[in-house]
Order: structure tokens, then C-alpha cells, then sequence
């Protein structure tokens, strides 16, 4: 059980039913290694494990760089006792070992480290975005308790920006603020043109460009979103059917079923948050369908045919989709998030190379 400035350790071999060796180690490349010189010596293969949480990837490569073998678990599915009520770090490492050792533990994908750098690049850029939009709702707030309104348009255009430079206050405090916001939010932007830029240009590079073509021949996804989900997933492989990956986005449905009785939920929201928002995003693109668009053209004449019809055929099906039920009388954003869910269905049969 791993933080940020120790480890708390528990060993239990096949044939043991408590673990035998329980100590806490200072999280440390120089313990680490002690630790396993010890447990080698003691028990000879060692196979270890411990949670995916904030202190991310490094401790699984320091760990297999020792030669021990080592995954990072899903914290979900660790098992827990309804009545358990006491938590420790000790209690948590105990845990880990029985539950790798009876197999009922769930492994994560490690990325690569060039994977894990694009992937930390691109979560910049959703940060970014994230921060842009709030700073440009702070911006409106400002004008709204002084009774500025704009109402010739879209907010955020050419002209919008144009209105905002017009204007003057009375107060020099009440200008000094003004400025400090759109100075916040011009930053921002710029951040964000110079972040997309550069990974235009990562997209290029040979050794993604083949599977962003892919993944941009479906309408709504973009080179941005292609990116995140080809450093998020890895090996699509590793889904062997496409309601897993499905499952992996957390786009099923929830369900509470007993006896004769069948209820289902909203999504699970299980799994990959970002991409699963990114896909939704996506999805709505759905909404209207025009198969000879410049864009979507240009994207699917520089990927094989197969994929080019594939992802035709599945542009009009979520299109039908999404109207179908609407006219059902569903919600929009259930009917964005149903299309999503068959979205990443043929995502991933396009990245295993299931397209007929």
C-alpha cells in the first residue's frame, strides 16, 4: 500500500493462509531495492502489486527494472467487507496480497513512459480548457453585476471581442479588474493554440499517424481526441469483444436485478472519465450526419477504403440512432450518450481491425 513517503508491506505465499511478513518501508529507491535483495533471498520469484492512485507508474518500473514482476491494480476492484470498519495502510497491504494471490484482482494498463509524457501533455491542454471556461464565466459574471450585456450575437467572436475592448468604466479599480480578467483569459487561449499545435505536430510522427487517421475518419473525433484515446487504451487488443471496451468507458448501463425482476440504471461511469466525456462530445456530432463534408472527406481519403466505408456505415447508423430516440421521447443527452456508447463499439472495431 503506496503514498507519497512510505510503503506498507504484508508477503503471503501459496500455502499460507495470513501473510507472513508485515513492515513498513520509506518510498525509496535504495528500500525498495533492500526490500526485494530480502524477499528474493527469502522466497525466491516474488510477484507484487499495489494500487493505481497519485503516485502513478514509477514504483512498477522501479520494481520490474529489479527483475521482480509486478502490476498495478484497479483500485475498485479490490474486495471490501460490508461490516469492515477499521482502515489502516497495514490492514490495505493485507488485502492486496490475499487478493492477488486468490487472482480477484483486476490489473490496469501501464503505459509506456513516451505514452504516460503525451498522455500527462494532453491532460495539460483538457486542464487548460477547463480553466479558459471558467475564467470566461468569471468575465461574464464581472459584466453581469455591472448590468453590461452584450446582445448583438454569439458571445466570444470576432465581434464580441471587439465589444469588450470598447469599454470603459468609471472606476479605475473596476478597469484594473476588467483587464486582469480578459488578461487571464487571452493567457489562456494562448496556452491552448500553442499546446494544440504542438500536438498536431506529435500527431504526424510515424509511430501515431496511422491510428489518428483511423480514429479521425469518424465524424466528431478529431486529432486531439484520436490522441487520447490511443495513449489512454494502448492495446486495444487487450478488449476482446466490444462490449468490454464499451464496459471500460463506463457507457453500460447499471443494473439491479433480482429473482424475476430486471432493473436497469443509468451508465456506470465506471472506468476512464476523460474519455468517456470525450466521447460523448463526440456523439453529438451525431446529430446531424452529412457524409460529404470537406473535413470528413480529406480525413477518409487518406485512410484505406475498408476504414472509409466502415466509418460511413457507422455515421449513418448513430445518426438513425440519436432521431430514433429522440422520437421515442428520450432526453437528448440520454440519446448522445446511447450513441456514444455504439460510437466506441466501432472504435474499437476499427483499431482491432474488425470492420466487416
Amino acid at each position: 500500500d503506496v503514498d507519497k513517503e512510505k510503503i506498507a508491506v504484508a508477503v503471503v505465499q501459496d500455502y499460507e493462509s495470513e501473510p507472513r511478513l508485515r513492515c513498513v518501508i520509506r518510498n525509496r529507491l535504495d528500500a525498495i531495492k533492500d526490500l526485494f535483495d530480502a524477499l528474493d533471498g527469502d522466497y525466491g520469484q516474488v510477484n507484487s502489486c499495489y494500487e493505481a492512485g497519485a503516485c502513478g507508474f514509477e514504483l512498477y518500473r522501479r520494481i520490474t527494472d529489479l527483475g521482480a514482476l509486478c502490476v498495478v491494480i484497479a483500485p475498485s476492484s479490490v474486495p471490501k467487507k460490508a461490516n469492515d470498519r477499521i482502515k489502516t495502510d497495514r490492514r490495505d497491504a493485507v488485502k492486496l496480497a490475499l487478493g492477488l494471490r486468490s487472482g480477484e484482482l483486476s490489473p490496469v494498463y501501464v503505459p509506456s513512459r513516451d505514452d504516460e509524457a503525451l498522455r500527462d501533455y494532453l491532460r495539460a491542454y483538457e486542464d487548460i480548457k477547463a480553466e479558459l471556461k471558467r475564467a470566461k464565466q468569471r468575465l461574464g459574471h464581472f459584466l453581469l453585476r455591472h448590468e453590461i450585456r452584450y446582445e448583438e450575437g454569439t458571445n466570444w467572436t470576432g465581434r464580441y471581442w471587439r465589444w469588450l475592448r470598447s469599454l470603459s468604466f468609471d472606476s479605475p479599480m473596476m478597469s484594473l479588474a476588467f483587464e486582469e480578467y480578459i488578461g487571464q483569459i487571452t493567457r489562456l487561449q494562448e496556452a491552448r493554440e500553442r499546446i494544440s499545435c504542438r500536438l498536431e505536430a506529435v500527431a504526424a510522427e510515424k509511430r501515431y499517424e496511422t491510428e489518428v487517421k483511423t480514429l479521425r475518419a469518424f465524424k466528431g473525433i478529431g486529432t486531439l481526441t484520436a490522441l487520447s484515446f490511443i495513449v489512454e487504451i494502448g492495446d486495444f487488443r487487450r478488449f476482446a469483444r466490444a462490449e468490454q471496451f464499451m464496459a471500460f468507458l463506463g457507457l453500460v448501463p447499471s443494473e439491479h436485478s433480482s429473482g424475476a425482476r430486471r432493473r436497469l440504471g443509468s451508465i456506470t461511469k465506471a472506468g476512464n472519465s476523460l474519455l468517456r466525456k470525450l466521447l460523448i462530445e463526440a456523439a453529438w456530432h451525431s446529430r446531424y450526419y452529412n457524409a460529404h463534408g470537406k473535413k470528413l472527406l480529406r480525413d477518409r481519403a487518406s485512410v484505406p477504403p475498408e476504414i472509409a466505408k466502415y466509418a460511413d456505415r457507422a455515421g449513418k447508423r448513430l445518426n438513425k440512432k440519436y432521431w430514433r430516440l429522440l422520437h421515442a421521447k428520450r432526453p437528448p443527452q440520454v440519446a448522445a450518450t446511447a450513441v456514444a456508447r455504439e460510437l466506441a463499439g466501432f472504435i474499437w472495431g476499427a483499431m482491432v481491425g474488425q470492420t466487416a
